[in-house]
């Protein structure tokens, strides 16, 4: 079985905005990110887990290793572990985006930051 950390309803603040848990089973988390205007998550890679991202509204920025997108509502995008992405907005308006994750370890441990706006490098 995999190690999930997350409960239906967890959520947190981050500088960027707010992320809250909608789902967990014994294979996954989803969890409905919101990135603020002009605001990013730190460039990071998850050592445990792939993700899956899908935009419910506005137009996010993503990097996926070297690759920079731009993605609309409805659009979609597999993160595999140990790539580096980062999600950005930057338009006036908030992004949503519905993460799902899976892998070996569903938890906020597994965040390796390589770069970050808000002085949170590890």
């Amino acid at each position: 079985m995999i190690p999930i950390e997350y409960k239906v309803g967890d959520s947190d603040r981050r500088p960027w905005g707010r992320w809250v848990v909608l789902d967990v089973t014994p294979r996954l988390v989803v969890k409905k990110l919101v990135v603020e205007p002009g605001c990013r998550i730190s460039l990071q890679k998850h050592s445990f887990r792939s993700e899956r991202w899908i935009v419910m509204q506005g137009v996010a920025h993503v990097q996926l290793a070297d690759e920079k997108l731009v993605m609309q509502m409805g659009d979609g995008i597999l993160i595999p572990k140990n790539t580096p992405h980062r999600l950005s907005n930057e338009s006036s308006e908030s992004v949503l985006v519905l993460e799902v994750q899976f892998g070996e370890l569903l938890s906020e441990d597994d965040i390796e930051r390589m770069d970050d706006d808000y002085g949170r490098e590890e």
